[in-house]
């Protein structure tokens, strides 16, 4: 009887020789070998074999087809030293490991992403040179894809289609590589729909939605049946941007979806316009709820949550069982006023304003869960009167305002407002409040940072450090102001630079980390000012 051939191993030679040498000989006999103590000499002598064949056994290949040239940037160069300060940013690995002191030094990597917003806004090509450390800082950071992408400009794309480390480029701009073609492009759209994947499917449609949203909303609309309720809630979060009135009918259909996400989703996307059917229903379920009594004095407000959460509010997004430690009407009730378009209430209690109806007593201790409610609502329906009456004075006790629960609901109040109101509002609760709750509403505000706003924040450092207070707990807000503070307040900190005297009762050295603080703080500020005069454009000849 013929023997059948020895199994052909599964692993080249140099992979088995790895795999010997990692495992132990002991445990895997290397191949051409026998076990046994001179098993290791073998496997030395068999790997300096093998690498002497791989080097010597290469052959010469047939060179490949040479790549397209790279497509040209019209766009104005650079000024010189405005790109060897790209470099420089690009270059930068500032920053502390373990959390110790960071030195007087400027953070550069954080300021690169003002450099690209000022180097876009002013028009300007990237240096080719500078194109493959820029798309290595994008990859790193998705914060900077957008700007970087656009400062790139097309030869980023020619890179990414070289380095497969790169192709997120390629599906972030549209006619990447195919991945995201452009909205007049229906057929290439269409294909990329039927067979993209998932990821490549959602940008598609995100990138669609901000250009043509009816087409977008047609496109889903048209695979809507067939796709899984996963992808059904991603694809319909998408409709966030471009949010109309003509989005009413599919999102209506949504509402009946098998999903209870995508069904919620579909609800809270419909509350948001205030005109819709569902806004309609949720008001009318609201207003028997709430009512004011004019029998006491003052008028108040005397709420009457819904005893049972029936199947209509059910498709109409009220979810029915509460998180722990809700109880099960208040949950139903927050969830109904959260949907109904405010302006149901100034007909439902008697004409007021909304300060005046945020200013009415709410019987039997329902004022947190209306008022919370109210905040929701009018971050959903972009109100400012609203949410300027909910916020209330920055200067009353605890500057909670009469609805603002918490800092979370103050942050999203204020990016209901424009940016002068919210950096004044910010400016008056500092300066009543300091700086211990601040972070949070300072992230909302625009940069660089409005006048007042930044002379607030200055002021309450100054007064952090005269008091002895611990230091370390300012870091956070202290690296904010390097990088959002108006480059012309770095005057202010020259004479709070110096070392000055600890208290007896400041935290040990205190002094010393407050003047490096305020050291780099106007290191940054005259660099952020040195970019922006690089970045200048040169007056023109006459």
């Amino acid at each position: 009887m013929t023997r059948p051939p020895a199994p052909v191993s599964a692993l080249p030679v140099w992979e088995e020789l790895v795999t010997a040498a990692l495992l132990g000989t002991e445990r895997r006999t290397p191949p051409g070998c026998a076990p046994g103590p001179d098993a290791p000499t073998r496997l030395l002598d068999a790997a300096a074999l093998e690498t002497v064949r791989r080097r010597a056994s290469l052959r010469p290949a047939r060179s490949a087809k040479r790549p397209a040239p790279a497509p040209a940037d019209h766009r104005p160069p650079l000024p010189t030293a405005a790109a060897r300060r790209l470099a420089l940013l690009l270059a930068d690995r500032s920053g502390v490991a373990g959390g110790g002191r960071r030195g007087t030094a400027p953070d550069l990597m954080e300021l690169l992403p003002q450099w690209l917003a000022a180097a876009n806004g002013h028009g300007y090509a990237a240096p080719a040179e500078s194109l493959p450390a820029l798309l290595d800082a994008a990859r790193g950071r998705t914060d900077l894809r957008p700007a970087a992408l656009t400062f790139a400009g097309p030869r980023a794309l020619w890179l990414a289609r070289l380095n497969p480390d790169w192709r997120f480029a390629l599906r972030a701009a549209p006619g990447g590589d195919g991945a995201l073609p452009r909205p007049e492009e229906a057929e290439r759209v269409r294909r990329l729909w039927d067979e993209g994947l998932f990821a490549e499917r959602v940008a598609l449609l995100a990138s669609l939605r901000a250009r043509r949203p009816a087409d977008a909303r047609e496109l889903l609309a048209g695979t809507w049946s067939a796709e899984r309720a996963e992808d059904r809630l991603m694809f319909l979060d998408s409709l966030r941007t471009g949010l109309g009135p003509d989005d009413e009918p599919f999102l209506e259909q949504a509402l009946a979806d098998r999903s209870r996400n995508v069904r919620a989703t579909a609800a809270e996307l419909l509350s948001a316009l205030p005109g819709s059917a569902l806004a309609a229903r949720m008001a009318a379920r609201a207003l028997t709820c709430v009512s004011v009594d004019r029998s006491r004095v003052p008028a108040t407000i005397v709420v009457e949550a819904p005893h049972e959460c029936d199947a209509g509010m059910e498709r109409d997004g009220v979810v029915p069982k509460p998180p722990a430690g809700r109880g099960e009407r208040s949950w139903w009730f927050g969830q109904l006023v959260e949907a109904t378009p405010l302006a149901t209430w100034t007909g439902r209690l008697g004409a007021r304003t909304p300060q005046e109806i945020v200013a009415l007593p709410v019987a039997d201790d329902w004022q947190s869960e209306l008022h919370a409610a109210w905040c929701r609502a009018a971050v959903r329906q972009r109100d400012s009167a609203w949410a300027r009456a909910l916020l209330g004075s920055p200067t009353v006790p605890e500057a909670g305002g009469p609805g603002a629960v918490s800092l979370a609901e103050r942050a999203k109040l204020l990016g209901v407002l424009a940016a002068g109101e919210r950096a004044e509002w910010v400016a008056g609760f500092i300066a009543t409040h300091g700086l211990s709750e601040a972070f949070q509403l300072l992230g909302v505000c625009a940069v660089p940072w409005a006048a007042p706003l930044g002379r607030a924040v200055v002021d309450a450092l100054d007064i952090a450090r005269d008091a002895g207070n611990y230091p370390w707990s300012f870091s956070g807000v202290m690296g904010l102001a390097e990088r959002c503070l108006d480059p012309s307040e770095a005057g202010r900190f020259d004479g709070l630079s110096a070392m000055a005297d600890e208290p007896e009762d400041a935290s040990p050295g205190a002094g010393g980390y407050w003047a490096e603080a305020f050291q780099r703080m106007v290191t940054t500020l005259r660099l952020r000012a040195t970019m922006a005069e690089e970045l200048a454009p040169a007056p023109a000849p006459r």
